[in-house]
């Protein structure tokens, strides 16, 4: 079972990235797919969530708006679309997947191994 995370970059204040989240080793059609990120001297959090089979798509305040999870079951691939970037996105960037509906870290079983996203102003 792998999550590979792929994507990230360095762009400017204002611009656009879309991660990829492409999973391979099983189907996870019945699975909820997370993305997380991790700044710097930051513990990780939660940026938003969608059931891999559909909506409903779910947000975390500070990104809601900005950025818009997808997904491509054919390639079996979930996206993290990242619009009107600011520094504060600075992060590492993490795919999961949990059996559960959830927002929380710790449900999570497969993990991604992170893709760097770098903001600058």
């Amino acid at each position: 079972v792998q999550l590979q995370a792929s994507g990230g970059g360095l762009v400017q204040a204002g611009g656009s990235l879309r991660l990829s989240c492409a999973a391979s080793g099983r189907t996870f059609s019945s699975y909820t797919i997370g993305w997380f990120r991790q700044a710097p001297g930051k513990e990780r959090e939660f940026v938003g969530r969608c059931l891999w089979s559909g909506v409903p798509t779910y947000y975390a305040d500070s990104v809601k708006g900005r950025f818009t999870i997808s997904r491509d079951n054919a390639k079996n691939t979930v996206y993290l679309q990242m619009n009107s970037l600011k520094p504060e996105d600075t992060a590492v960037y993490y795919c999961a997947a949990s059996q559960r509906i959830t927002t929380k870290e710790g449900q999570y079983d497969y993990w991604g191994q992170g893709t760097q996203v770098t903001v600058s102003s």
